[in-house]
């Protein structure tokens, strides 16, 4: 029962760190968390995937033009 917990907790912790640039696009309020989101989950299982979603999730939003 012991190792069926920490498997569970194991799937349960790769999973999240997985989704890793989409939590960080949701929470900044980012313009493409929606691409970002099909770029996480299509190509995420590739490392380079990963880090571009990581990245892109990072970058600075544009501000918006007073007029």
């Amino acid at each position: 029962m012991d190792n069926d917990i920490v498997s569970g907790l194991y799937v349960l912790s790769t999973a999240l760190a997985y989704c890793i640039p989409t939590f960080i696009a949701l929470v900044r309020g980012h313009p493409n968390c929606v691409l970002i989101l099909v770029v996480n989950l299509s190509l995420g299982w590739t490392v380079i995937g990963w880090v571009g979603a990581l990245v892109w999730s990072l970058t600075r939003r544009h501000r918006e033009r007073e007029s």
